[in-house]
């Protein structure tokens, strides 16, 4: 009990040279936005060093195979955050699109945003993109990597000296800080989520767009879950260790803080769809790989709407055909010959209608759909084991 006690009383001195955590934030209205300050310069030898180690970073990135080099997609995405935060604040992003399946963008302190495809596979229009680019552009303006880096240093420097000088009470309070550190970066999180709120008020897309990415990201989260025979769960609390708010507490006060401020604004929905468009095919297929049958239905229905294109109905084919139970075979196979009717021009759609039908016990089926496929791809790189199967 006395060292229990000897750690809280140690627990609070500590939290004294630490940031306070932020509570919860209050649902209000969007804040006008601040006067812009150009973008900070570091001055010690602490934030020179991090700005160093940022720039290498962003030197081995822009080398890397993954940024997608496209830029008209490029130009389009900092088109969509300097409709968002406006010209003054965009004009010195760099933004580098990567293809990854993750729903994440992030921004460095120097300048540098990255933005994920499977981000952009995700949002429906301009204005959720804008909502999410926005968050990410709060944190640059409010200094919040800055903030954690000088955070995690005096966190991490108290802890060391603890761990020398109070070796009974080291592990209660190394708890301690880590929860008060991973409180603040919380609050940081609700501070950017309501800063680029404000953006979008600002902006000529409707506010209200914020919440909706959250609920469709949970609503993944779901499908993936059911897929694999999990039970969903959504929280309004966040776990100790957690950093960031939850999706259903950020879709709550986003939602509402909105509605105290409605801006019908254009949400810019055929514009998205149709430089998107290019990158679509690309995009799905690093999706499906993933796996996560539940999760990439729900995510193709979402694209589709009431409209399934010869593009989704060809990927919507792929998904089954690679769960590829008998009866997703046979699904696999409409899909494709929905495609291929709706005018789908990729040879790949007679290769996956080929191979669902033979896997389905549907031989002549199938090797017209692949001799099809060689016919209007004889130089793929498969070409040879799809003449196999064809001569079998």
């Amino acid at each position: 009990m006395r060292g229990t006690l000897a750690a809280r009383a140690a627990i609070a001195a500590v939290a004294a040279l630490l940031p306070a955590a932020i509570a919860g934030a209050e649902v209000r209205a969007p804040a006008p936005l601040p006067p812009y300050a150009q973008a900070y310069e570091p001055t010690t030898v602490d934030e020179r060093g991090l700005w160093m180690e940022v720039d290498e970073v962003e030197r081995k990135l822009r080398d890397s195979r993954f940024v997608i080099k496209d830029q008209k997609l490029v130009d389009y995405v900092q088109g969509v955050l300097c409709r968002t935060v406006g010209d003054d604040r965009c004009r010195a992003v760099r933004i580098y699109v990567v293809r990854d399946t993750a729903f994440n963008a992030s921004m460095a302190p120097n300048g540098m945003m990255v933005v994920h495809s499977g981000l952009l596979l995700r949002v429906k229009d301009e204005a959720e993109l804008g909502s999410v680019l926005g968050h990410e552009f709060g944190h640059f303006e409010l200094r919040h990597s800055l903030n954690g880096f000088k955070q995690r240093r005096t966190a991490s420097d108290v802890m060391t000296w603890l761990a020398i000088l109070a070796p009974n009470t080291g592990g209660a309070l190394a708890t301690g800080i880590a929860g008060s550190a991973f409180a603040f970066s919380r609050g940081q999180e609700q501070d950017a989520d309501m800063l680029g709120l404000s953006y979008l008020a600002a902006s000529p897309y409707p506010s209200a767009s914020a919440a909706n990415v959250w609920e469709r990201l949970m609503a993944e989260q779901d499908a993936t879950a059911a897929g694999r025979k999990r039970k969903a769960q959504h929280r309004y609390s966040a776990g100790f260790f957690a950093s960031h708010p939850t999706e259903l507490t950020r879709a709550t006060y986003l939602r509402e803080a909105a509605a105290r401020a409605p801006d019908p604004g254009d949400a810019a929905q055929a514009a998205y769809r149709a430089t998107m468009a290019a990158f679509l095919p690309d995009f799905l297929d690093d999706q499906i790989k993933l796996n996560d049958f539940g999760g990439t239905e729900y995510l193709l229905n979402q694209l589709a709407g009431d409209q399934w294109t010869p593009q989704l109905l060809y990927a919507r084919g792929e998904l089954y055909r690679q769960r590829g139970n008998p009866r997703d075979l046979v699904s696999a196979a409409q899909f494709y010959q929905e495609a291929i009717a709706k005018g789908y021009a990729g040879a790949e759609a007679q290769r996956g209608l080929g191979l669902s039908l033979m896997r389905s016990q549907q031989v002549e089926q199938g090797r017209a759909a692949l001799q099809e496929y060689l016919k209007l791809k004889p130089d793929a790189a498969d070409a040879s084991l799809i003449s196999t199967l064809v001569a079998n």
